[in-house]
C-alpha cells in the first residue's frame, strides 16, 4: 500500500512540475502572461499612417499598439486626461505647453519625433513679391501656432514683430510694421483651413501640414512660403506624468526615432515630414 501511495504522489508531483514549467514557457521568461497594449491618439495625417507602419515593429517586441484617430487639436488631450488613451501623438512642444497651461493637464513630453514645416498657400499669389495691398491672412484659432505663422511673414519681409517678443510667443498684436497692410483671420479652426484656401483664392492661408497632406497639397511644392528644418516645432508623443517610465511608451518613441521609420517618413511624405535626430 505505502509503495502504491508513493508511486501515486511521485506521478502527481511530476504533473504538478511539468504543468508550471509550460506556463513559463508560454509566458516567456518573465513568468507573465499578460500582453502589453498602448493605446495612442493620433491625428489621421501623418501621425496614424506613422503608427500603423510602427505597428509590427511594436509587435515584435511584444507591445500591442492601438491607434485612436481624430480629426481635431483638442480631444487627443481631453481624452489622454481622462485616460481613454495611453498616449497622443498629434502636437508640437509649445501647443502641448500652451495645452497644459490653460487646461492644468499633468501631461509629460516622452520625445520628439518629426516636424511637419508649416506652410503658407495661396490659389493665385505665386510670389511674396506679388502680394497685394490689404491681402487677407487667414490662420487657425490655435494662438500657439501664431508666432510661428507670422515669423514666417516676418522672414519674407511682409510684417515686422516687436523685438521685445518671444517669436514663439507672438500674436498679431505684436505686429509694429505692416507696409502692405495684411489683414489678419485668426479665428478660424485649424481643420477648415484647405476649404478656406480653396475659396479665397486671394488669400495667404497658413495650413498645418497634417491638414494641407489631407486635402492633396504637397507643401514642398505647392506652399508660397515653407518653414525650415529648424523649426523649433517638434511633434512630440505625449503621456500622462504618472506614465513617463512606461517601458512600452518608451519602446514607442524607440521605434518611431528607428531607421525604419525614418525611413518611412522621409520617402512617403517627400519632405513634408521630416524626422527629427532624437535630441527634442
Amino acid at each position: 500500500m505505502k509503495k502504491w501511495l508513493t508511486g501515486i504522489l511521485a506521478g502527481l508531483l511530476i504533473v504538478v512540475l511539468t504543468a508550471c514549467g509550460s506556463s513559463d514557457e508560454e509566458s516567456g521568461s518573465n513568468g507573465s502572461s499578460e500582453k502589453k497594449e498602448i493605446k495612442v491618439g493620433a491625428t489621421s495625417v501623418p501621425h496614424a499612417e506613422v503608427l500603423q507602419e510602427a505597428k509590427p515593429l511594436l509587435k515584435e517586441e511584444g507591445i500591442e499598439l492601438k491607434i485612436e484617430e481624430y480629426q481635431d487639436y483638442v480631444l487627443p488631450n481631453k481624452d489622454l486626461a481622462e485616460g481613454r488613451i495611453d498616449a497622443n501623438y498629434f502636437q508640437h512642444i509649445p501647443y502641448l505647453e500652451t495645452q497644459m497651461a490653460d487646461n492644468g493637464y499633468d501631461f509629460v513630453n516622452l520625445g520628439g519625433i518629426h516636424i511637419e514645416p508649416m506652410g503658407i498657400y495661396s490659389k493665385n499669389i505665386k510670389s511674396v513679391e506679388e502680394v497685394p495691398e490689404g491681402t487677407d491672412v487667414l490662420l487657425s484659432r490655435s494662438v500657439a501656432d501664431h508666432g510661428r505663422i507670422l515669423s514666417l511673414l516676418e522672414r519674407e519681409g511682409l510684417i515686422k514683430l516687436d523685438e521685445n517678443v518671444k517669436k514663439v510667443d507672438a500674436t498679431t498684436k505684436d505686429i509694429v510694421e505692416n507696409p502692405k497692410n495684411l489683414k489678419f483671420d485668426d479665428g478660424i479652426n485649424a481643420e477648415l483651413l484647405p476649404s478656406n484656401y480653396e475659396r479665397e483664392e486671394d488669400a495667404l492661408v497658413a495650413i498645418n501640414t497634417n491638414y494641407a497632406i489631407e486635402a492633396g497639397l504637397n507643401p514642398s511644392e505647392d506652399a508660397l512660403i515653407l518653414e525650415g528644418s529648424e523649426s523649433p516645432y517638434v511633434n512630440v508623443i505625449a503621456a500622462k506624468s504618472e506614465d513617463k517610465d512606461s517601458e512600452a511608451l518608451q519602446k514607442l518613441v524607440e521605434v518611431l526615432r528607428s531607421e525604419d521609420i525614418q525611413t518611412f517618413m522621409k520617402e512617403q511624405y517627400d519632405g513634408a515630414v521630416v524626422p527629427v535626430d532624437g535630441a527634442q
